[in-house]
Formats: structure tokens, sequence, C-alpha cells
């Protein structure tokens, strides 16, 4: 049976976190994960009641030829919150990276009006996103098949993702200091209802955390890694 436990966020405790983030082999999550994990998980709600009103077929057809890369082979059995979590724990991407993953996550939706985030498609699209993200954001990335092993994929196939993504993007990467704080505001404005926005969190078993270990180096880093193998 899944415990919850509630997360309370400020809005000053997520902008000294997005501002003033730290990076140390021990960090902790960053705080805007669970925030994007919340605002995902409504997004993926409000379609799910849509798709219900809608005829199957008339839903279906709105998906968009190209988008359909994103679909996985099937749902995967990891929350949102657990997903981000693992892209950190493997990656320590900084909560830059993550805002700039929701910016292009929005305009990617903008371009593409018939595609509609779902449990089928948000996970590759996650992982897609933060990988273009960081390599906008930072001067020293992982390589793609680092990427592809902790999002549960193989290099091939997120290498198709990246390249389908930035055409179906038309390659409008760029993300001023304007574009930039007006998300970071978006994002402070969520977490603003009552005094904090409440973040639930489900404590993840331990079954998921010992599931099928496998050691992975990459070349570029001297060190090992534990992954608890997926699949999408």
């Amino acid at each position: 049976m899944a415990v919850s436990s509630s997360l309370v966020i400020s809005p000053r405790e997520l902008r000294s976190d997005l501002y003033s983030y730290s990076y140390q082999d021990n960090s902790k999550t960053p705080l805007v994960i669970s925030l994007l994990s919340s605002l995902i998980d409504r997004t993926l709600t409000r379609n799910q009641r849509i798709s219900r009103k809608a005829s199957p077929a008339s839903y279906s057809s709105c998906g968009g030829g190209k988008t359909h890369i994103f679909d996985c082979r099937e749902i995967p059995d990891l929350t949102i919150q657990s997903y981000l979590e693992r892209i950190f724990r493997y990656t320590k991407a900084g909560p830059s990276i993550y805002v700039v993953a929701y910016v292009y996550i929005d305009r990617f939706c903008q371009f593409n009006p018939g595609f509609k985030i779902s449990l089928t498609n948000v996970h590759r699209l996650l992982i897609t996103t933060i990988m273009i993200a960081s390599k906008y954001v930072e001067n020293l990335n992982y390589k793609n098949s680092y990427f592809a092993k902790v999002g549960g994929l193989e290099t091939e196939d997120l290498n198709r993702l990246e390249l389908e993504f930035l055409f179906l993007m038309g390659f409008k990467l760029h993300v001023n200091v304007s574009v930039f704080e007006s998300y970071c505001c978006h994002l402070e404005r969520e977490v603003s209802f009552g005094g904090g926005y409440q973040i639930e969190k489900a404590l993840r078993c331990a079954e998921e955390i010992k599931s099928g270990q496998m050691i992975v180096q990459d070349p570029n880093h001297h060190h090992h890694h534990q992954f608890a193998e997926i699949l999408l």
C-alpha cells in the first residue's frame, strides 16, 4: 500500500532553489522537480478527462502522425515524480534545466496542437526535452547513450526522438532571460496558492529501488552508476 507525505514549497524556497542551486555529490532533489511533476500530473488528468468525453475516433485522430514517435511500447510502471528523480539522480541536472525543458514542452504543444500529453508519451517526452535542455544550458554533458540508459531507451531510439523533436519544434530552442524568468514566475505563482503549494509525494516501494540492478559507465565520466533497469 502506497504511503504518501505532503511537501510544502514556498515561493521564496522555489526562487532560491532556481537561482541559487549549487551542485554537490549529495545534492538534494531540486524543488522544481516536485512542482513540474505535479503540473504534468494535472495535465495528464485533464487530458484523460477530455479523452473520455470525446469519441475514440475523434480524439485518437488529433494526435498527429509524427508525434506518435513519443509513444512507449507500453505504459511504464513509474510515476512522473519517480522518473524525474531518477533522471536527476543519475545526471545531476540542475533546476534551470528542468525549467528550460518545461519551456520546450510548452512550445512543443503549441507548435503541435494535435499532440496531447498522455501516459503513453510523457516519459519519452521528458527524457528528450531534459537531454536537449541540458545541451542548451550546460557546457559539458553526458552522451546520448548515457541519457538513453537513464531514460530506459535504446540509444538509436533517443537519437530519433531528439531529431524528430528538433524538426517538430522548428529548431526554436533559444530561451532568453525574459522567457526563462517568465516561466520561473509561473512556477512561483503555482506555489503561491494558500501560502504554499501542496504536492503529494508517493514513497517508492523497495521493489522499485532494488529491481534489476545493472552497472553502466559513461566514457566521459570516470565513475560507475547503478541503474534500476527500465524500458520505455
